[in-house]
């Protein structure tokens, strides 16, 4: 197997932010509760059901507060044989709780109470409010081992228990595999774990390699040294090739292609981090937004399979159209992008650029625009830079090494605007709880650092309204205020490829932006030589 890089840690939520395309690993090695599949299902993992809405295992109080029941299926142990316990939810409950690790304020552990051990095989969840994603928390809520942990959460501060050898090396989980070796910086070795929740894995072992250039892993794939390549390493010209060359060698193998990553170019928005600080003001974020060539990006990065959308919603959602009809929408338009910043007073140099007037600084509007290394990144940040440039923005090229897709404080403090990917939590990320800080040890996506009470309100409100209509609306209201205040401008859906070989069985198309990312049932993978 393929990952792009070493992850951080192999905890399905971890204690630290780390980018979303080192996560897709993790899967592997955990079950929960609960678990969404390829087509945003959710189906009972390490419970033997789901609760269920106006029944004993969900119930709502007149105070407005909620319980879930979850009953763990019998004989469940953890990698190293220890037996699983309702004590262990509560355990993990207590750390990610804890304010000084960062993650109170995360969902769904903000809209925890109390979760308790009714006795070692039933869990009780307390809500402070309706949660309609109780069903649904997939890998947002985990179990830690307290037989191994408990110690270490007791007697280190916040950074010693961050970095423990657990939550790398000598990580426990209760995945369909365990860690066997780990070679820093290479591979990880796992073997099939007897006790997995949904039965014993058909692969008795795997190595997941750390390859993130791609026409390395091209050339793995193609000799065969490969047989499953995860997110976020090929991209449609690659997995275009690999296509190709597996058809010409009949029935090498499968790819697939799936337009399911959002796109979206985050603004800085925090004074203290913002360059230039024009950029704090709405009229220059809607001339940006007017000048990005989305459609040509959607062309050359995904061959017309990627989809465009001003919203955070992906156009193939049932619900599309409710939120199409409220939103603000700025298409690529050079003019009207021009006419914008002509009437706020912008006046373009000798060099053919734009310099603000003396209320926003007064200085040339010159800005970075990050990205991560990656070939169709780099394709998709010259068509941007290419599009302001073109207008009268001097914008340049800032590529986001490795190690800083590594480091939440670096990728969040980024001056001048940063495009990435935004997976399934991207409403949240757009929270004023969502801002990373010292306050939250730079948990939290949203890198631009926008806030807006409208859009906070919205958010409590769809995330505490158990009715899906009701819901919809809500959400609708949150894509408003998103986009009349340019919160981020989001542009197109993307394709994620991911691959299998011939010899390789079970992996499956993901079909959902908000269907669970990773491999989905690896346990039930079969693989023949």
């Amino acid at each position: 197997m393929i990952a792009r890089a070493e992850p951080p840690t192999l905890a399905s939520k971890p204690l630290q932010g780390i980018s979303g395309s080192l996560t897709p690993p993790l899967r592997l090695f955990n079950a929960t509760l609960d678990f969404l599949d390829e087509n945003e299902s959710p189906h009972a993992y390490l419970a033997d059901a789901l609760p269920q809405l106006n029944a004993d295992t969900w119930r709502v109080f007149p105070d407005g507060r909620m319980e879930t029941t979850h009953r763990l299926r019998p004989n469940l142990t953890w990698h190293d044989g220890t037996t699983l316990s309702a004590d262990d939810f509560v355990f993990g409950w207590r750390v990610y709780a804890s304010p000084e690790l960062g993650n109170s304020g995360s969902v769904p552990i903000s809209e925890m109470e109390e979760v308790v051990a009714r006795d070692a095989s039933t869990v009780v969840i307390r809500w402070r409010r309706p949660y309609p994603d109780a069903a649904r928390m997939d890998q947002t809520f985990q179990a830690l081992p307290r037989h191994l942990l408990e110690q270490p959460f007791q007697t280190l501060d916040a950074l010693g228990f961050s970095n423990h050898p657990f939550w790398t090396i000598d990580y426990v989980g209760l995945g369909p595999y365990k860690v066997d070796r780990w070679e820093g910086g290479s591979f990880i070795e796992a073997l099939a774990f007897e006790g997995h929740a949904l039965g014993r894995p058909k692969i008795e072992r795997l190595r997941l390699s750390f390859i993130g250039d791609a026409n390395t892993a091209l050339a793995n794939l193609l000799a065969g040294d490969a047989h499953y390549l995860s997110d976020y390493v090929l991209w449609n010209q690659e997995g275009r090739t690999l296509e190709a060359e597996w058809a010409a060698r009949g029935g090498g193998g499968v790819v697939f292609f799936a337009p399911v990553l959002m796109r979206i170019t985050h603004v800085q928005q925090r004074p203290e981090f913002a360059a230039p600080i024009a950029l704090l003001d709405l009229r220059v974020r809607k001339a940006l937004s007017h000048a990005i060539d989305a459609p040509s990006a959607v062309e050359a990065l995904t061959g017309g399979r990627g989809l465009l959308t001003p919203t955070l919603t992906s156009p193939a959602a049932d619900y599309f159209q409710e939120i199409d009809r409220v939103v603000a929408k700025y298409p690529f338009d050079p003019r009207r992008a021009q006419q914008i910043l002509d009437e706020a007073g912008f006046v373009k140099g000798s060099d053919g650029f734009y310099v603000s007037p003396p209320d926003l600084g007064g200085e040339p509007l010159k800005l970075e625009a990050w990205f991560s290394a990656g070939s169709d990144e780099e394709r998709e940040n010259a068509i941007l830079v290419d599009s302001l440039r073109k207008i009268g923005v001097d914008a340049s090229s800032k590529v986001t090494p490795v190690a800083m897709v590594r480091d939440a404080q670096a990728r969040s403090t980024t001056p001048g605007i940063s495009t990435g990917g935004a997976g399934a939590g991207r409403l949240a990320d757009f929270t004023s709880d969502g801002i990373p800080g010292p306050q939250n040890r730079w948990q939290g996506n949203n890198r631009g650092g926008w806030s807006h009470p409208d859009y906070d309100r919205w958010h409590r409100a769809f995330s505490t309204t158990l009715d899906p209509p009701q819901r919809i609306q809500h959400l609708a209201q949150m894509e408003r205020v998103l986009s009349e205040d340019v919160g981020a401008i989001p542009y197109f859906f993307t394709i994620v490829v991911t691959a299998r070989a011939g010899n390789l069985t079970g992996p499956v198309l993901r079909k959902t932006p908000d269907a669970g990312i990773g491999p989905q049932r690896a346990h039930t993978w079969e693989w023949t030589s």
